[in-house]
C-alpha cells in the first residue's frame, strides 16, 4: 500500500484490537485472530496491532510476533495492518523488519518511554525508525512538551504517513496542523472517540478506538457524522458512550483494557485477563455496570435496525 492510501486509511477509524490469553496466560493466536477477523469484518479502517489495548508493553518480543501474525491472518487483507513497534529504538528496528517481513502494511511507532527522554530526541527516535523501516510509520505522540517546531519536523518526514496525536494539548495539534506541509504526515486523534469531535474541529483527520472490539457500529457512526459535518449527532453518540470510556479512565486508566477485554468476553469470546500492572479484571459492580450498558447499546441497535427496516 502507498504511503498516500495509508493516509486516506487513518482518516478512518483506526481500532485497537485486544490480545487474548489462554487459561495457562500464553498468547492464544486462534482466539486473537479471531478477534481481529471481527473487527476486520465490521469495516474498519485501519487495524493496529499489538497496540495499548492489545497490551503491548505487557507481551515480550516473540509475543508480539505472534500478535502481528494472529492479526495479519484474521484481517486477511480486508484493511490495513499496522504493526506496533517500540521499545528501545534497536528493538523497535528489529520489530518493524518483523512486522514487514510478515505482510504487515505499516508500522505504528510507541513513543518512548524512557523517564529521561527529551522531547527533540523523542523526534529523533522516530524519525531515525521511519529513515530503518521499508513500511510506512505512524508516529504515537502521547507526552508533553513538545513545539511546534517538533511537530512540524515530525510531519515532514517523507516515510511518516501519520501522527496519532494523543495529548489533550489542543492549541499544540491546532498550531502544529497549520504550521505542517498539508501533504506530508495526517494528524490523527489518538483519544478515541470521545476527543474526536474536537480533535476534528482543530484540523485533525480520524481516531483511534478500543471501542471497536465491542461496538464498532458506534464508532463508525461516529466517524461518517464527523465526515459530514454533523458534530450534534456525533456529540449524541459520544454521549452514549461516555460511561463505558470513563469506566475505561478508573484507577489512572488502570482499567482501560480490562473494560474492553471483559465486555469482549461477555461477547461470547473469552479472551481472559489483563496482564498486570493493568487491572487483571473488574470488580464485581463494575461488571454489572458495564454488562447493564452492553444490553442498553444491543437493544438500542435492534430498535434502530427495525426503525431502518420499517421505514425502507
Amino acid at each position: 500500500m502507498s504511503i498516500a492510501n495509508l493516509r486516506q486509511a487513518l482518516t478512518g477509524v483506526s481500532g485497537v484490537p485486544v490480545t487474548a490469553y489462554d487459561a495457562d496466560g500464553e498468547v492464544d493466536p486462534r482466539v486473537t485472530s479471531a478477534v481481529y477477523a471481527r473487527v476486520a469484518a465490521a469495516g474498519i479502517h485501519n487495524i493496529v496491532a499489538a497496540g495499548n489495548t492489545g497490551e503491548f508493553y505487557a507481551l515480550t518480543p516473540s509475543e508480539i510476533r505472534k500478535v502481528f501474525e494472529a492479526a495479519i491472518s484474521g484481517v486477511s487483507g480486508r484493511a490495513p495492518v499496522t504493526a506496533a513497534i517500540g521499545r528501545s529504538l534497536r528493538e523497535a528496528i528489529s520489530m518493524a523488519k518483523d512486522a514487514a517481513s510478515m505482510g504487515a502494511t505499516a508500522v505504528m511507532a510507541h513513543q518512548p518511554v524512557d523517564p529521561f527522554a527529551a522531547p527533540a530526541a523523542q523526534i529523533d527516535y522516530f524519525r531515525n525508525l521511519a529513515d530503518a523501516s521499508s513500511l510506512p510509520l505512524v508516529a504515537y505522540v502521547r507526552a508533553d512538551g513538545f513545539s511546534v517546531p517538533d511537530m512540524v519536523r515530525l510531519a515532514g518526514h517523507a516515510n511518516i504517513a501519520g501522527i496519532k496525536f494523543a495529548t489533550p494539548d489542543l492549541m499544540l495539534l491546532s498550531r502544529a496542523i497549520a504550521a505542517s506541509d498539508p501533504a506530508g504526515a495526517l494528524f490523527v486523534c489518538g483519544l478515541a472517540e470521545s476527543w474526536a469531535p474536537s480533535f476534528t474541529s482543530a484540523g485533525a483527520r480520524g481516531f483511534t478506538s478500543g471501542l471497536v472490539n465491542v461496538a464498532p457500529h458506534l464508532s463508525l457512526a461516529v466517524h461518517r457524522a464527523l465526515a459530514s459535518g454533523d458534530y450534534e449527532t456525533a456529540r449524541a453518540i459520544v454521549n452514549q458512550i461516555e460511561p463505558f470510556e470513563r469506566m475505561r479512565t478508573k484507577f489512572r486508566n488502570g482499567a482501560n483494557v480490562t473494560v474492553v477485554k471483559e465486555a469482549v468476553t461477555h461477547s461470547g469470546l473469552d479472551v481472559g485477563p489483563v496482564r498486570v500492572p493493568g487491572l487483571p479484571r473488574l470488580d464485581a459492580e463494575d461488571r454489572k455496570e458495564l454488562f447493564a450498558l452492553l444490553k442498553g447499546w444491543e437493544e438500542t441497535g435492534h430498535v434502530r435496525e427495525a426503525a431502518v427496516g420499517a421505514s425502507g
